[in-house]
């Protein structure tokens, strides 16, 4: 059956490369539309806690992310008013930017206090000024105690503490689905970020650059990166890729077919995800990176064994006949164990990673009709019956250093073990050190414009991390809870961090601020006390004056309960390690609730936002990683039982392959390396790659032996053969995968070192630990009807 139907692939090449060329024509336009997913809240798993307040803080309050656009002006606060005038101006360019619902600046603080000057003067039958009366803007009145209370109270947040340095805050629409975006090719928030941008580099009056901080940028531009990475992996890994191939093979058809194989299974794989509704995520962008070694790891098994046997005398067609015959049900096995190792990312929680095993599983099998369209016609172009294969670059030696190799092994089998085994452990026993990454900064390259923007803010105005603590509000603020309020604030303001690094300890969040502080600054005026003698009318008088501003802060509309919602601004350092930010939202989360407790009459408080959420982010992705990794193995097992029909070999061809996986991750903590989104999926996925060249590795070795070869002599002969193949493979995939150690997005680094290291470890284990392990189970009588599935057929 099989020999039957690789006769007719042969035949009929010509008619499928030119299917295979209609093809790719087709899916050209659909591939061209896929578009990433740029929603956070997708990272999470849809039970996550964590959820449901970010969710409501975006329905009540619309303007949930905030980004600080932040610039230096030495005159700020120069009583001539040319910085107010300045402000004013980036301030009203800003908010014009499509996709911001509206800024907070000191200019904003200065129309505010122009207008309660007005109501004051209307109030006191004033139809001018005083002679002395200030002439500037009202913020910087020296003789106003409502201008220094509102400079102090907002300092930290809308200009740094020595006055030269002014912070805007854009408060952003929120994200909404567009129906058009696959269409205008445009995420929003993504062209929001960029108009903000184009806005801080040219500033009026000759000031320099400004820069923009804040989750939303952060995120936007690691997608910008990822979108990056992809294009110029899908480019240059192609070219350095095809440069080792050439130089192993000597020949362009070699060069050819890994290539066609692989883009043609990227660009069928895009189109499929297109026609299904599928967007790539953040984790998503490593399609391009998996397919290639899918499909490089494929191909070079046939075109090694097609120019062994090429070597040895036997004609093109037949060569390739054979060649596909005893490779045919092995490659089956090889991506049914890909597509395995993927699809039990479908156990994860987390939306993204689910959608990554979708995509994954396509294109594995995807690889499948590339290899039967493009090897028959590719392979056989130009041969004649008198060419014969010529060695490789470097062959010979190779060939030679792999028997060298396999009789070493066999002849030290004990001190192989025993150094093998002691390298596994003491190198995987570093898993116990690893650690998550939240800081977002650190995925993006020191001196990066967005750790420079960062660095920038949270040394001239404290944190960059944005993130709020929503509180149940009664529809009259009355005495009793703005003095609830203001015992959380001062005890959310007590928080610190010490330690050896902090002594005398500083505060944990550098700006807490709420409708409430406004409220009692404007207090202090006996006028606008007179004309609003209470905490309501006050609140009302300024949601006259700034209603937009105002609606962010406090929401009147009532829930289940009959409450609105008031919101508590905080500010903290971005750039503080994992355990300190658990432990400050820990702590928040604490305060928040014994003030505000949930109860059958009450919501009770909730912390959220940005800050918590990306804080978080990893560990959401990382929780199910074992769980896949589990699910992955067995997958992997169940289809190693199927194509080998062993027991005893499936359970010795997990071995070499899930040894790898530990020895990576335990050198991550021995390294103090921590753990961030490149890393995150890495168990499940490298299970699935690594145990291709193990199947082939044992359909070969089972082969030699049923012709008659003892253990020692088949062994032997599959290291040339299968063993020079994984070689071949595992170094152009290598080379092929260093473009990514360029790339301005950590996590991109991460993967294609991790993915290489997972490589390099599956070599090892199916060049040493699988012979090692077949020296000592199996012996030299001949084998007695057990056959590998379609073997020889």
């Amino acid at each position: 059956m099989t020999s039957r139907f690789i006769a007719f692939l042969i035949a009929a090449r010509w008619p499928l490369l030119v299917a295979a060329i209609v093809l790719a024509a087709l899916a050209w336009w659909p591939a061209s539309q896929v578009r990433f997913d740029h929603s956070i809240e997708r990272m999470f798993a849809p039970n996550d806690p964590l959820l449901p307040p970010y969710e409501r803080l975006k329905s009540r309050f619309g303007a949930n992310e905030v980004v600080l656009a932040v610039y230096r002006d030495p005159d700020l606060l120069n009583p001539d008013g040319s910085g107010i005038a300045r402000l004013a101006e980036v301030s009203g360019q800003l908010k014009k930017v499509a996709g911001v619902r509206d800024v907070l600046s000191l200019a904003q603080v200065n129309d505010l206090l122009a207008k309660l000057q007005t109501g004051k003067s209307l109030f006191n039958l004033f139809g001018g000024k005083p002679k002395d009366a200030w002439t500037g803007p009202p913020i910087l009145d020296p003789k106003s105690p409502l201008a220094e209370r509102y400079r102090d109270l907002f300092a930290g947040y809308t200009h740094s503490a020595d006055g030269q340095t002014a912070a805007i805050a854009c408060l952003l629409e929120p994200m909404a689905a567009e129906p058009n975006q696959a269409k205008s090719g445009r995420d929003p928030r993504a062209a929001t970020i960029d108009s903000l941008q184009q806005v801080m580099r040219s500033l009026p009056g000759g000031l320099s650059p400004g820069v923009l901080a804040g989750e939303p940028v952060m995120v936007a531009q690691g997608f910008e990166l990822l979108e990056q990475d992809g294009r110029s992996l899908g480019i240059w890994s192609t070219i350095l890729l095809g440069l080792t191939i050439l130089i192993c093979f000597r020949s362009l058809r070699w060069l050819l077919l890994p290539i066609l194989v692989v883009q043609w299974s990227i660009l069928l794989t895009r189109a499929l995800l297109v026609v299904s509704g599928l967007q790539l995520s953040m984790v998503s962008s490593m399609l391009t990176a998996i397919i290639t070694v899918v499909g490089v790891a494929t191909v070079m098994h046939l075109i090694v064994r097609y120019r062994e046997l090429r070597a040895a005398g036997v004609p093109p067609h037949a060569a390739l006949q054979q060649a596909a015959v005893q490779l045919a049900w092995p490659i089956i096995g090889a991506l049914a164990t890909d597509v395995a190792g993927f699809g039990s990312l479908w156990w994860a929680q987390v939306a993204p990673v689910q959608d990554f095993g979708t995509m994954m599983v396509v294109g594995s099998i995807v690889v499948l009709p590339a290899i039967l369209l493009f090897t028959p016609g590719i392979s056989l172009i130009g041969m004649r019956d008198g060419d014969q294969a010529r060695p490789g670059w470097g062959e010979q030696s190779l060939g030679r250093w792999l028997a060298r190799l396999v009789e070493g092994i066999q002849k030290h089998s004990i001190a192989v073990a025993v150094f093998t085994t002691v390298i596994t452990l003491l190198a995987a026993a570093g898993a116990y050190r690893l650690q998550v990454e939240t800081d977002f900064t650190r995925n993006f390259r020191p001196g990066s414009p967005v750790v420079a923007a960062y660095e920038f803010v949270e040394t001239r105005l404290g944190g960059a991390g944005v993130w709020d603590v929503v509180v149940p509000a009664p529809a009259v603020l009355d005495a009793e809870y703005l003095a609830k309020v203001r015992d959380l604030q001062a005890k959310l303001r007590a928080l610190s961090i010490g330690g050896e690094k902090f002594d005398p300890p500083r505060p944990a969040l550098t700006k807490v601020i709420s409708l409430i502080d406004a409220l009692d600054a404007a207090e202090a005026d006996p006028t606008v006390a007179a004309l609003a003698p209470s905490a309501e009318l006050r609140a009302q008088m300024m949601a006259g004056f700034m209603p937009s501003f105002l609606a962010t802060l406090r929401s009147t509309e009532p829930d289940e309960h009959g409450q609105g919602r008031l919101r508590i601004m905080l500010r903290a350092h971005e750039r503080q390690p994992a355990e300190q930010k658990q432990r400050l939202i820990a702590d928040v989360t604490r305060l928040a609730r014994e003030a505000f407790p949930p109860s059958d009459d009450s919501a009770g408080a909730e912390v959220t936002g940005f800050f918590v959420l990306l804080t978080n982010l990893i560990e959401s992705m990382l929780r199910d990683q074992w769980t896949t990794f589990g699910v992955a193995t067995v997958g992997v097992f169940a289809l190693l039982l199927v194509s080998l029909r062993s027991l005893k070999l499936s359970l010795i061809a997990l071995v070499p392959n899930a040894a790898p996986i530990f020895v990576v991750m335990g050198l991550l903590g021995w390294l103090g390396l921590a753990i961030n989104m490149g890393a995150a999926m890495i168990a499940a996925v490298s299970m699935g790659l690594s145990v291709d060249s193990s199947i082939h590795y044992l359909v070969a070795y089972r082969r030699e032996r049923r012709a008659g070869k003892t253990v020692a002599a088949a062994l032997a002969a599959v290291q040339q053969s299968v063993g020079r193949a994984m070689i071949f493979s595992t170094f152009a995939l290598i080379v092929g995968f260093a473009v990514l150690i360029t790339s301005q997005f950590v996590p991109t680094i991460y993967f294609g070192a991790l993915v290489s290291l997972a490589m390099l470890g599956g070599l090892a284990g199916n060049l040493v630990v699988l012979p090692l392990l077949l020296s000592w189970v199996e012996r030299d009588e001949p084998e007695k009807g057990s056959r590998i599935m379609g073997a020889g057929q």
